[in-house]
């Protein structure tokens, strides 16, 4: 059918790692209160790896939410996170900008 199956906000709250066996999850988004902090604060770095390699050796898409500038992107893209979204990349548009922004979303494919 098509359907992809999310975990949005992966670590935070009800996001148990007990989905990702009770459920045929496809995609891990990292919730962007650990992002915000990967340049200042090392468990939260830590944190990301983790998740990072986790949802890679599980065989999953990996997004970064709350990406705000370079410097997380790039932390991202150094641990092999496939994808992010935030306003490092583009602040929210209306349907119509979306096609002029097509550059911006190939950029938030942090791996190429």
């Amino acid at each position: 059918m098509g359907i992809k199956l999310a975990i949005d906000d992966f670590g935070t709250g009800y996001s148990s790692l007990a989905y990702l066996r009770r459920f045929s999850v496809d995609r891990l988004k990292i919730d962007r209160s650990f992002v915000a902090d990967v340049e200042s604060d090392a468990d939260a770095a830590s944190l990301v790896a983790s998740i990072v390699l986790l949802g890679s050796t599980l065989g999953l898409e990996l997004v970064a939410e709350g990406v705000e500038n370079a410097a997380q992107a790039e932390f991202l893209r150094d641990r092999k996170c496939q994808r992010a979204q935030g306003f490092h990349f583009s602040r929210p548009v209306s349907a119509d900008a979306v096609v002029a922004l097509s550059d911006n979303f190939r950029r938030a494919s942090l791996l190429g």
